[in-house]
């Protein structure tokens, strides 16, 4: 099988599998804006946000180097995975000691009493990544996809559960999520049997310290990417004006509307499973540029189409996914979604990147890279916020996200050298930015404005997709 049948099949299968489980995940934010008020759900989004933000830095990332090093075939996969369980084991320690101080701190005030869940909800989270990245390593993609489709199941079932009968709003959604992590790193235990690959006396010392020197750059990196992601809810949160909307409630709805770009990035998350696969299995490859330039302009176009149509059906796409009957505050979340959906698709193209640093093993340039965005990021949500309220926040990720592109693309094709064309990128964006303004400030006529440039990009992206299916199709 070819190189491109390769991705693509990876990816179908990563497809079948997780794009129902994605659905489902979109479709509870529904469920979330019907029972939780805008101010619970900042909150909700704060905790699950810090999770996400502390796992990397109490398990030092391992994870990643367990798809890297799993993959890699000069080293024992029952020593991989033996040495990052003692790794994350030994993370987590100092979680216990640490996690309580969190609601001290001012721009967290709000999770306060949520500690003792969130330690759980970071130990079972831990544990499922773990366990779901060593079976992605070892090539069991359709499992791998299994896991995905059964967790969401069980997550929407216990959401159901926990937060539309028994109310228990943003507790729910935390024992929600605990328990169907649980369920996944049992059911994954079992199957995958993982038993077999887990001893103490397999941890290797010297592994450990080869995976932690790759891994342990990456912290900082995920880091500071995560608080890029949700920066701008913690200004709009504790930021107060007389001029514009912000505060919790301001916040709120902010969170309701960030999720609708989830589209395109569960699209890309899809893929993404996928070409890291491929990227690190063809590093060492003769023709590894040209395949890096043909995939990457055919995703590119293909993300740029996606956020076009995205932005053309905004309103319909938010009035299935966020609920306005019980509180009607979310029925505007919509009007800050443009830019974000432009920020997604500039977000998806910097993990394309940062792919690079991982095949290639340059995961400090990684860190370098973020370090610029998430100052910039900073600064300008500081100045934009004020200003302009949550449309400045948006405003702020999308070009904290495309700095972070423009670094990227000149530092990482130092390592890998395709291709890429700058011109059409800087088409395609302005054509997305028009798109952005016409459905922020609605003039006449708007939908069919928008609908002439959405017909536009996908005809100024159309070849490289084309060309990439006859490669496919191709025997």
């Amino acid at each position: 099988m070819n190189k491109y049948k390769f991705l693509a099949m990876n990816t179908i299968v990563f497809t079948i599998g997780s794009f129902g489980s994605k659905i489902i995940s979109l479709l509870l934010n529904n469920l979330y804006t019907k029972h939780i008020s805008p101010p619970d759900l900042f909150t909700k989004s704060m905790l699950e946000t810090l999770a996400i933000f502390l796992i990397p830095v109490y398990t030092f990332a391992v994870t990643e180097a367990v798809i890297r090093f799993g993959l890699d075939r000069n080293y024992d996969k029952k020593q991989v995975f033996s040495t990052a369980a003692v790794i994350s084991l030994a993370g987590l320690i100092p979680m216990v000691i640490t996690v309580p101080f969190i609601p001290m701190l001012p721009f967290f005030r709000m999770v306060n009493g949520y500690m003792p869940m969130l330690m759980v909800y970071i130990t079972t989270s831990s544990l499922r990544a773990l366990c779901s990245q060593f079976v992605r390593a070892q090539g069991k993609v359709k499992l791998f996809a299994l896991d995905g489709m059964l967790t969401t199941f069980m997550l929407l079932i216990f959401n159901i559960i926990f937060i539309s009968h028994l109310g228990m709003g943003v507790r729910g959604f935390m024992l929600s999520t605990i328990l169907s992590d649980l369920c996944s790193s049992v059911f994954l235990f079992v199957t995958a049997s993982l038993k077999d690959y887990f001893a103490f006396r397999w941890a290797s010392y010297r592994l450990g310290v080869y995976m932690m020197r790759f891994s342990v750059p990456l912290v900082p990196t995920i880091v500071m990417w995560t608080f890029t992601g949700f920066s701008d809810q913690i200004f709009i949160g504790n930021m107060h004006s007389k001029r514009v909307f912000i505060g919790e409630d301001a916040a709120g709805i902010y969170a309701a509307a960030s999720k609708i770009p989830n589209l395109i990035s569960m699209l890309s998350t899809i893929f993404m499973q996928a070409w890291n696969m491929s990227a690190i299995s063809e590093n060492e490859s003769d023709d590894r540029n040209s395949f890096y330039e043909k995939v990457y302009t055919a995703y590119e176009s293909a993300l740029f189409i996606g956020g076009a149509g995205l932005i053309l059906l905004v309103k319909p796409v938010s009035a299935i996914l966020i609920n306005y009957s019980v509180y009607p505050e979310y029925k505007t979340a919509f009007i800050y979604t443009p830019l974000l959906i432009a920020a997604s698709v500039y977000t998806c193209l910097d993990l394309f990147l940062a792919s690079i640093y991982t095949a290639t093993k340059h995961t400090k340039n990684a860190f370098i890279t973020i370090l610029f965005v998430c100052l910039s990021n900073i600064i300008l949500n500081l100045i934009m916020i004020p200003f302009a309220g949550m449309q400045g926040a948006a405003a702020a990720t999308f070009l904290s996200y495309l700095i972070c592109f423009w670094i990227r693309m000149i530092d990482a094709r130092r390592f890998v050298p395709f291709k890429f064309s700058v011109i059409k990128n800087a088409l395609n964006t302005s054509l997305l930015l028009v798109m952005c303004a016409m459905t922020i400030m609605h003039p006449p006529y708007c939908f069919i404005y928008n609908t002439v440039i959405t017909a536009s990009i996908c005809i100024l992206n159309a070849q490289p997709i084309i060309q990439m299916l006859k490669r496919l199709l191709k025997r």
